[in-house]
């Protein structure tokens, strides 16, 4: 059995998150051949060598769970692209690169956070491309701590603000772009999160039947994909 989730944004402002995934790891987690996480696992991360107690303690969470045995993958999403090294050294887990294709269920599956399918929404689409630069990532991570919680809390403003104000079609993925891009990389299965908007959605690439997975976020309810011999089955849990 394998697992997925995505957009838990954990925060310290959301015990009942907090408390619902701690239980995931402790219980279901631990019976996974590995956990996939697709981006936006912590609601901000302004660098390692910021790390808060909560996120320290979410890191031994995540160490005990590899060393029980389950393999851990990470994705960046959007809030948190400047989680590195050091913290996926504490936690036990690998980085994965957006996109990446990996086996599941006995066939090829890209994932991806979701949020570079979105191309509609030209204005987050230079400011992706900007933050992502090498060169702007060498900067972010050398900026005193103080200079990058302004950032972040500035930036995290100005998204939910945009967000709001944009029709809905724009801050969704473009259709036009998931057949393009499963093309590319010679897949039919797709799995992202991001758009929060959890569901199946049949599709062509090359004349094939195809499949996009779209994960669920975290919060009224906690979301999970699960990969095993029967096939790939996504379902909500309460959080408490």
């Amino acid at each position: 059995m394998i697992l997925l989730i995505s957009d838990l944004h954990l925060e310290e402002k959301r015990p009942d998150i907090t408390r619902a995934f701690l239980h995931f790891l402790q219980t279901r987690a631990r019976e996974a051949e590995a956990l996939y996480i697709l981006g936006d696992f912590f609601e901000v991360w302004i660098g390692d060598d910021g790390m808060s107690p909560f996120q320290q303690e979410i890191a031994r969470a995540l160490r005990e769970l590899s060393d029980s045995g389950t393999r851990i993958f990470l994705m960046h999403g959007n809030r948190d692209f400047l989680i590195g090294r050091a913290f996926c050294r504490a936690a036990g887990c690998t980085l994965l690169s957006d996109p990446s294709v990996v086996q599941l269920g006995g066939e090829s599956v890209l994932l991806m956070h979701g949020d570079s399918l979105c191309t509609l929404d030209k204005g987050y689409m230079k400011l992706r491309r900007w933050l992502r630069n090498p060169l702007s990532l060498f900067i972010l991570r050398n900026l005193p701590l103080a200079t990058r919680h302004k950032l972040a809390r500035k930036l995290r403003n100005e998204s939910r603000a945009q967000t709001r104000m944009k029709a809905s079609e724009i801050v969704d993925v473009t259709h036009e772009e998931v057949p393009r891009i499963m093309a590319e990389f010679g897949v039919h299965t797709l799995i992202h999160g991001h758009t929060h908007r959890p569901a199946t959605h049949e599709l062509q690439v090359d004349g094939e039947a195809a499949r996009r997975i779209v994960l669920g976020d975290w919060d009224k309810q906690g979301w999970a994909l699960q990969v095993d011999a029967s096939g790939f089955h996504q379902a909500p849990f309460e959080l408490d």
